[in-house]
């Protein structure tokens, strides 16, 4: 899968390439599956682009998220063996070849080894979300006792909330009335629905703010001014973090690959959640479904 241009799904194109050969220290994995994510959506229409984010290709492949199986290794790498089941993540924008194919090369440090008898399509989902979650919190200066998580629904904030949660913060969550008993089953101890307000509304909750907030929905100042003065924020959302008022330490997540940590989250029976699965060939439709919104999990593609 990729693309020679910038522009709506139209542009997505289908073809054969040739097969990737893995180099020192990376592995080659037949892919089972692909997930669908925004950052998908912002690479082809060019968004990254103007961002600065991506460098400039003729040709773009697409796809961070895959799980499959390591057909072929590299010299040196010793931690995996044709045969394994991985999931993995492919971190650099603007590879003509990425996760969205039958076949992928990713350096052996990205990618974890699968738990015996996980399912391959629903790891799929685990990766680029669950890392992001992850790598935000850890940018806390501390636990929080109290988070804020907005976007709690998402597939970035439920992870956020899980993973909040079973380190013992008690998490306020963000989403609509109809997520509430999804968020809840994550671990959130309230929710909160989006508002005008939704300061006021948090701060009702936790007198003098929250000790700190992962932004997943990209809130911004309305979701820092339920932070209390000197409490961290962290903005999932490239360059959407708001200025640190009050003294909060703000900062931006930006994901990076880990298999180590990824092997942490894989064995951590965490809730995977697939909106839907579709062919490798179906992409352009995987784009619009993801564009009109509303999905609950990830779109996954199949080779």
């Amino acid at each position: 899968m990729t693309i020679r241009e910038f522009g709506g799904p139209d542009v997505l194109e289908i073809g054969e390439v040739p097969v990737p050969l893995p180099g020192p220290l990376q592995v080659r994995i037949r892919v089972a599956a692909a997930t669908v994510n925004p950052v998908d959506v912002q690479t082809r229409s060019g968004a990254l682009a103007r961002a600065g984010i991506m460098p400039p290709r003729e040709v773009v492949g697409l796809g961070w998220d895959v799980s499959g199986t390591v057909d072929a290794v590299g010299p040196a790498v010793e931690d995996f063996t044709p045969g394994d089941r991985v999931i993995g993540l492919s971190d650099r924008p603007g590879l003509a070849l990425k996760a969205q194919a039958d076949q992928v090369v990713l350096d052996a440090a990205a990618t974890a080894r699968l738990p015996d008898g996980a399912d391959l399509v629903a790891a799929a989902t685990l990766p680029l979300n669950a890392l992001t979650a992850a790598q935000a919190l850890d940018l806390l200066p501390r636990p929080p006792e109290t988070l804020l998580v907005t976007g709690a629904a998402g597939a970035v904030g439920g992870y956020a909330v899980e993973l909040a949660a079973r380190a013992g913060a008690r998490v306020i969550a963000v989403a609509r009335p109809g997520d509430g008993p999804l968020v809840r089953s994550l671990g959130a101890a309230e929710v909160v629905p989006p508002s005008a307000d939704l300061a006021a509304d948090v701060r009702a909750l936790a007198p003098g703010g929250v000790d700190a907030a992962v932004d997943a929905a990209g809130l911004g100042i309305g979701a820092l001014d339920a932070v209390r003065g000197a409490g961290a924020f962290v903005s999932v959302l490239g360059g959407a973090a708001p200025p640190p008022l009050r003294g909060i330490r703000v900062a931006n997540v930006w994901i990076r690959a880990d298999g180590p940590r990824l092997a942490t989250l894989a064995a951590a029976d965490l809730t995977l959640r697939v909106a839907a699965t579709l062919p490798l060939t179906h992409v352009a439709e995987a784009h619009r479904r993801l564009e009109t919104g509303g999905l609950r999990g990830r779109l996954v593609l199949v080779p």
